[in-house]
This record gives structure tokens, sequence and C-alpha cells, in this order.
């Protein structure tokens, strides 16, 4: 996709389709009122009818116009200025960059207003504008032979202002490719996302973007005692491999931080096995691990001044002759030992191991990523993450990335009561603490393999895979949370 932005009136833009966003206000901004002089008075005809009425997501297409540049325009609503936010903005833009791309080689062009948008500033207002236009536009159906959505040919960012707004383009254009790398690599079948087939594509990203990259395989895995991870792979003829990719933009004597992914690249349950409508979706089991990588991508690019280090351990969960079993007791790298009572909650045994790993090589703080239980979407539905730390203020600065990058982020208590759930009976601690508070059961789980580092803990089952299409989001993998880690790191290194 050719992007670019223009500073051109927006009545000379050329282009198949204009998108002009519309706050919910009585007054005509200087682009609307450009327009309307252009096409004679139409807008103001459409406003005094209540056909435009700008709010939130609302849209209006108008199609062969004449008198401007554009063939088409589709009017989207902001709501009011008052309440625009990033999220609001790119539930905004996304619904008009859906909207748009149901034919091939189609040429856009999306209105940056030139007045003020409330709290988002102008420089912000052009990087969702860019990454909305690559994300919305990329549909899920890889291999179907008519495709419902299609890429755009072009895509044009109208804003007048400065070399910075070309930056912000640049950036928008970066966040979009690692947020579709993340959706590409958790859409794709798990026949091809395999454990190695998943470290091969990060190679070639690696080495495209000046990542360190190193690939531990099984041996190495088993040299390094990393016996919780291995034992959920035994039940796969599929071997299991940790990829490590590394960005050194802080310079050697800054600072660490870890992103962990929980790559279970199929999880049929193992023999605690899965009903099929359970199993349908679980390819996307490494979610987790596809978000590390893609905003490992996008740090690197940006040149971010941070050190980073991402960490993504890559099993199946297969029910094989040699699965592990119910019962077993699994002595995890840092000693802890852990009784199985669910072959289902493997993603906290592949974490247990990945989060002491990095632990071990000297990092200062951990943020982790996994779909790792129905609990939290029962907890907070299918939009919104859970978070869990052992440290306020580092959760403090996630949800201050998360909120600035406009996804959704909610904290749930870590208290000492959820500890006794999972005490063992056998081992140390037991991998499932039952029905009640098991999101939160889980994140105490994976507690115990931090150590005294600063760690956050983000459940992302319920975002990370629409269940259906919505007008502003593709069902299918969604990339959610790219953007928060990216942010995050942005702050880290400040």
């Amino acid at each position: 996709m050719e992007i670019r932005r223009t500073d051109r009136p927006v009545t000379q833009v050329e282009a198949d389709w204009l998108i002009v966003p519309v706050l919910e206000s009585a007054e005509l901004s200087s682009s609307l009122a450009g327009l309307d002089q252009a096409l004679g008075g139409i807008v103001t005809r459409l406003k005094s009818l209540g056909d435009l009425t700008g709010k939130l997501a609302s849209t209006l297409p108008l199609r062969g116009v004449t008198g401007i540049g554009a063939s088409r325009i589709l009017f989207i609503g902001l709501g009011t200025e008052a309440d625009l936010t990033i999220a609001r903005l790119d539930k905004a833009l996304m619904t008009a960059a859906r909207a748009v791309s149901d034919k091939k080689e189609t040429r856009v062009a999306i209105v940056v207003p030139s007045e003020s948008t409330g709290a988002v500033s102008h420089a912000d207002f052009v990087t969702s504008a860019t990454t909305c236009g690559m994300v919305g536009s990329l549909g899920q159906d890889l291999f179907r032979a008519e495709r419902g959505r299609h890429p755009f040919a072009g895509l044009q960012v109208v804003a007048a202002g400065t070399a910075e707004l070309d930056g912000a383009v640049e950036r928008g254009r970066i966040i979009g490719q690692a947020i579709n790398l993340t959706r590409d690599l958790v859409n794709r079948p798990p026949q091809e996302i395999t454990p190695m087939g998943f470290a091969k594509r990060a190679q070639i990203v690696a080495n495209d973007y000046g990542l360190r990259v190193e690939v531990l395989e099984q041996p190495r895995l088993e040299q390094e005692r990393m016996r919780s991870m291995l034992a959920v792979s035994q039940g796969s003829t599929e071997p299991p491999c940790m990829v490590i990719v590394e960005h050194d933009g802080g310079g050697p004597n800054a600072p660490r931080l870890a992103l962990v992914g929980k790559g279970v690249t199929f999880d049929s349950g193992g023999l605690s096995l899965k009903p099929t409508d359970g199993m349908l979706t679980m390819k996307c089991d490494m979610a987790g691990a596809a978000t590390v990588l893609g905003a490992m991508t996008a740090i690197a690019r940006l040149k971010l001044p941070v050190n980073v280090v991402g960490y993504m351990g890559l099993v199946e969960n297969m029910p094989g002759g040699s699965a592990f079993k119910l019962g077993d007791i699994l002595t995890a790298r840092n000693g802890v030992t852990i009784e199985v009572l669910n072959t289902d909650a493997e993603g906290r045994l592949v974490l247990a191991d990945v989060l002491s790993y990095a632990v071990d090589h000297g990092v200062d703080r951990i943020v982790d990523l996994a779909t790792l239980t129905g609990a939290c979407v029962v907890a907070l539905g299918e939009d919104v993450s859970g978070a869990f730390t052992n440290d306020q203020p580092w959760c403090d600065t996630l949800l201050a990335a998360a909120k600035a990058s406009g996804e959704d982020v909610w904290q749930l208590p870590m208290w000492d009561s959820y500890e006794d759930l999972i005490k063992g009976d056998v081992g140390d601690i037991k991998n499932t603490g039952g029905r009640w508070g098991g999101a939160i059961t889980a994140a105490r789980f994976l507690k115990h393999f931090v150590a005294d580092k600063p760690w956050v803990h983000l459940d992302i089952a319920g975002p990370a895979f629409a269940s259906s299409n919505k007008p502003h989001r593709e069902a299918g993998a969604t990339g959610h949370m790219v953007k928060t880690l990216v942010e995050l790191a942005r702050r880290f290194g400040t």
C-alpha cells in the first residue's frame, strides 16, 4: 500500500473514496464548508435533514459526486468534541476503512480536520488515520478465492502541517504493519504456524528489522531445565522452542524490559480434551507470542531508545500417547514443583519457565501477555484485557500507556487469600485453583516465577480474537495490545 501525506485542498484530492470525519456539532468545519461550497450546498442540506449527524461511527456515503477530485465521499461521525478520545477515534476510522475496502485497487484519502479535535492532537489524528487505514482494509479471509476485504491500493492522509506530520504518518504505518503482522500470525492455520513455523517467521522479520534473534530448540530447553514447558509439548509430534528477540536501543547500562508471550500454537486441551466448539479457535492460543513479536518489530523500526527483549514460549498441547497426565508433578526451571490437575491449564506452565528464564537473564521489568483464561472473558467480556501485578507503580505505567493507546485494560486484585486456592497437596502449587476466580488464581500461579521483579500479567483471552464481525472490527485476530506495548516501551525509555 502506498501511503503519503498531502496538504492539497480537500476538494482537489483525487481518490475513489474521500473519508471526511464529522463532529457532532451544528457548526461546519473549514473542510466541510469547502466541500459544501464545491458540492452546491449538499452538506448543509444533509445536516438540516438530519442525515449527517456526526454521531460516533455513523456513516453516510455519497457516490458519483462531481465538482471535486474524489468520486465518492464517506462521512464518518466522531461524536462530540468533548468526548473524543483515541479509542473513539480509532473506532470511527476503523469503521470507515472497513466500509470502503470491499473492492480491489481502491484509492482512499482520509481528511484530518485542521480545527481542534478535543483531547486528540493533530499528530495523533494523523497516526490513527494511517494505522486504521491499514488495519481496517485487511481481512482474515486469507485463503478465500473471493475475498470480502481488500487492502487499499493507495492511502492519502490529507493534513496541512509541518514535517512532524510526515513522522506521524510513518509511525502510523509502522504500527499498522506491526498489528497486521500479529493478526496474520494468529489467523493463519495451525498446520502452518507450528512452534518452528512461528520461529521461522520470527527469524525473517527479525532480520528484516534489525532485531537480534535466537531460537532455543528442544535440546537447549532441556539444558535450561524448562521442564514445565516441555511437559506441555510431550503429546505433540511438533517440537517446542523458545524465540528470543532483542532491541538494544538504550545502551549497555540501561534497564531492560521483558515482553513475554504465551505461544501455544494449537491447544486441544491435552488429555483434558476440549469439546469441538471450545477447540475451533484454538489456533489463537499463541496470540500473546504474536503480539510480542509484532510489538518488537515496531519498537525496532521506531528506533526507540530503550532495551527490550521479547521472549516467546512455543508449544503444541496435544493428547498423544506421551502427553503429560493429571497428577503429574512438574519441576519448573526455578525449582517450584507443580501438581497437574488439568492439562488444559497449560499456558501458565509454559509461561512459568519463560518468565523464570527472563528473570535469570537480568531483565528489570516484565510484562507477559497470554490468552490464558476463559474466566477473564466471563469477568470482563470480549473487549477488555485483565491486568494483574506485584508492583502497583509499574501497573499504573502500563494502564496509562493503554489509555493513551485507546486499548481497554482493567486491573483485577491479587490478594493473598487467592493463594490458598492454588496451594498444592503433593507439590508446591497446583496448576488450577478451581472454578472461582480463575483469572486471578492463574495470575497468582505466575507470580511464583517472577521473583521480585516488577511484573504485570495481561490476560488477553477476550480481545485478542474476535468471535464476530462488527462495523469497526474484523472477526478473527485483532492485534490488541500491540499499540500499548509500543507506548509502554516508549515511556520506559524516557
